[in-house]
């Protein structure tokens, strides 16, 4: 450690170097510079303040000490995630002073996560407000192809990932594979994967692929870190292409797989969701050609069939009209024959009809004399129907006579009656009654009850 020029003990009789206070700041500035440098610090942010010029000066503390930061506005739009107090960070920057203050502080120009339990906070903050836009609604998700023509995978080129995919899909149905290669973890892994998305999603139609896979083996929240970043999930919802996650193993979780359109627990899975089985459907369509081949075969049978049996009605036709040709063809010649007898015949008819039978007044008495004779008929018919009615009515007077009560009171039968006139018809209503009106049928009494 350096010492600095011109400091002498207390008792020493020579007189001491005179500084100004800025030169005193110069040197403790120069002393913290050139002996601590570049330092990585852990701690806890706290007192977070943002200036409108978009510097950022906080306190990064632990249990014992507390250590002023200053966040320069370039630095501070690297950071990935939310800074806000209580956030257990390390801090990467440079010892520094402030003279206008006599205190010395931390110059950040890089910070990081410490811990996962404030990588987990960050990423549940994250995860709701991105739910929250809806982007990881059911309904936003596109159709995988069934059989892509070309697949986009966005992975690095170094590892396992990139050849059991490859391999994966060739073993089941061997299709052209684009890679498109970036760092899948680090600082700049979340721009190269939403690069690489949008590149796909740019490429003119002849070359751009069905499906993208976004892909990564297992590892850490750190190391997966990329695939959690809102610049990534945006980027995939944006996709016009559908997107497959396969990020690290099934127990990880990452907030690609809840935007992509199919998540899969292993890269290798992706490949299987992204391809069918050749094999298999190599056997499917034999199926489906030899169930043609012979449901066709049964048609043409049938509509053979069909095709005899009207070829056997039509010779039958044929026959039967050749048949009837000759008798129609006499017929004709028959009818040529007897035309002019028909018309000597009917000149004849013509020639006995006489002038006679014209004459109106012939005509006239022959329908007097039909008039006549119909009239005779209806006289007859209304006679019969004035004695069938005259007859009837006889009958429904006898019958009525019969029914009528004063025949009835004749023989010795009479009618009670209260005073009001109304009918009594037991004994029970007529005790009710002070007087009677008792009807004979020679006339009418009242018996006053005492």
């Amino acid at each position: 450690m350096l010492a600095p020029d011109n400091i002498f003990p207390l008792n020493d009789n020579k007189s001491f170097k005179e500084f100004s206070v800025t030169e005193i700041s110069i040197r403790v500035k120069e002393l913290l510079e050139s002996n601590l440098g570049y330092v990585k610090v852990k701690g806890e942010i706290s007192g977070l303040k943002i200036a409108s010029s978009g510097h950022g000066y906080f306190n990064l503390k632990d249990n014992f000490s507390v250590l002023g930061c200053t966040c320069w506005r370039n630095a501070l739009s690297k950071i990935k995630f939310p800074l806000n107090d209580g956030l257990e960070v390390c801090v990467t920057g440079k010892i520094t002073s402030y003279a206008g203050q006599s205190r010395y502080q931390l110059s950040v120009e890089k910070i990081e996560l410490a811990g996962v339990g404030a990588m987990m906070q960050i990423l549940k903050e994250r995860r709701d407000k991105l739910e929250k836009e809806g982007l990881f609604e059911q309904i936003h998700k596109k159709l995988l192809p069934f059989i892509p023509s070309k697949i986009g995978v966005i992975t690095s080129i170094t590892g396992a990932v990139i050849r059991d995919i490859i391999h994966r899909i060739n073993d089941r149905c061997p299709t052209h594979v684009i890679i498109w290669p970036v760092a899948v973890q680090g600082e700049n892994a979340a721009n190269e994967i939403a690069l690489a998305i949008d590149g796909f999603n740019a490429l003119e139609p002849l070359h751009k692929p069905d499906i993208i896979i976004i892909a990564r083996g297992g590892g850490s929240v750190e190391d997966l870190w990329a695939f959690n970043e809102e610049i990534v999930v945006r980027r995939a919802f944006a996709s016009n292409i559908p997107i497959i996650s396969a990020v690290g193993h099934e127990v990880d979780y990452t907030l690609i797989d809840l935007v992509a359109d199919k998540r899969a627990p292993t890269p290798t899975a992706a490949a299987e969701f992204a391809v069918p089985v050749l094999s298999n459907l190599i056997y499917t369509l034999n199926a489906h050609y030899n169930r043609l081949f012979n449901r066709t075969a049964e048609l043409l049978n049938h509509k053979q069939n069909i095709l005899s049996n009207y070829d056997r009605i039509l010779k039958y036709f044929i026959t039967y009209i050749d048949s009837n040709q000759q008798q129609l063809d006499e017929l004709g010649f028959r009818l040529i024959e007897s035309l002019p007898n028909l018309i000597k015949y009917k000149s004849a008819n013509i020639a006995q009809f006489t002038i006679d039978r014209l004459n109106p007044k012939k005509i006239i008495a022959l329908k007097s004399l039909v008039l006549s004779h119909q009239g005779d008929y209806l006289n007859s018919l209304f006679d019969k129907m004035i004695n069938n009615l005259t007859n009837k009515l006889h009958l429904s007077g006898s019958l009525l006579s019969s029914l009528d009560y004063n025949n009835v009171l004749k023989r010795g039968f009479t009618i009670v009656r209260g005073e009001n006139g109304e009918f009594l018809s037991s004994k029970t209503i007529a005790n009710t009654h002070d007087i009677l009106n008792i009807k004979f049928s020679d006339g009418e009494i009242k018996v006053k009850k005492f």
